[in-house]
């Protein structure tokens, strides 16, 4: 019979603590996306191969965007029906990104990826009018699924950091939706490409399932409080998370990519 370490690959104690790191993160992601920022760091500090940590991650990552997703369902915020191209396009980008990756490096995305970040955190911060109310729609049908479903979905799959940040960014700018409607709406994609890169890491057995239960559980309540917010205080509340996770975004992601070259430029010996 597995003992609890052998089943989790964590002690008990450490399991404990990732659950409430997954709470954390599914609250934060529902408001602004960028949990797991959070969670991939934890899973690797409690002694995971990166490969189990980022297979491991998206399971849980499902339990937070599924619990949106079905919350918002419910409360008539999103119409499941009306999102069935969107979702297709979604899980065809999210799969073919996390099949791509396997075989190509993710340098040069590695290195864009925090000034993307930076963008998305100024424009909402610089244009505090937007997503304050619906406004006209830019794209409809197949070109908007392609590009919010299609290109979203495959960096989901590809890499992922920032996703929901940038589904609900397509939902401002280019569905003209508000602010919590678009937040709604991304989270349904999101749902879509988690499982469509869960598929793939299934796949190659990489997923430590006790553990990512545990997890996916403290995702599904985190995000069911942080769901609850964005339908009673909107715009009030999105706005400024979405700045704040995509500033700390960006410090850690341009931190991982040139951490030895900022500190010693500090001079600080490395």
């Amino acid at each position: 019979m597995e003992t609890f370490q052998e089943l989790f690959l964590v002690s008990p104690l450490l399991m404990v603590a990732l659950f409430f790191v997954a709470l954390l993160a599914g609250f934060i992601d529902a408001l602004a996306g960028g949990g797991g920022l959070l969670t991939v760091p934890a899973l690797l500090a409690a002694g995971m191969s990166p490969a189990q940590a980022l297979a491991t991650n998206k399971l849980q990552a499902c339990g937070g965007s599924i619990s949106s997703t079905l919350y918002f369902i419910r409360r008539k915020v999103v119409n499941i029906a009306d999102q069935k191209l969107n979702i297709l396009m979604t899980f065809i980008g999210s799969t073919t990104g996390a099949l791509l990756v396997q075989h190509v490096q993710s340098d040069v995305l590695r290195q864009i990826l925090p000034v993307l970040v930076i963008c998305i955190g100024l424009y909402f911060l610089l244009m505090p009018k937007l997503g304050e109310e619906d406004r006209q729609r830019r794209l409809y049908g197949l070109p908007f699924a392609l590009v919010a479903g299609g290109c979203v979905g495959f960096y989901d799959g590809f890499f992922g950091p920032g996703a929901g940040s940038f589904y609900a960014l397509a939902f401002v700018t280019l569905a003209g939706y508000n602010l919590a409607k678009s937040t709604a709406h991304a989270k349904v994609l999101n749902a879509t490409s988690n499982i469509g890169g869960l598929l793939l890491f299934i796949i190659g057995g990489k997923v430590v399932w006790a553990t990512g239960f545990v997890m996916l559980a403290g995702q599904f309540l985190g995000a069911r409080m942080g769901s609850r917010l964005v339908l009673s205080k909107g715009q009030k509340l999105i706005r400024p998370m979405i700045v704040i996770v995509s500033a700390v975004m960006s410090a850690k992601l341009l931190y991982d990519s040139h951490g030895q070259e900022i500190l010693r430029f500090m001079g600080v010996n490395v």
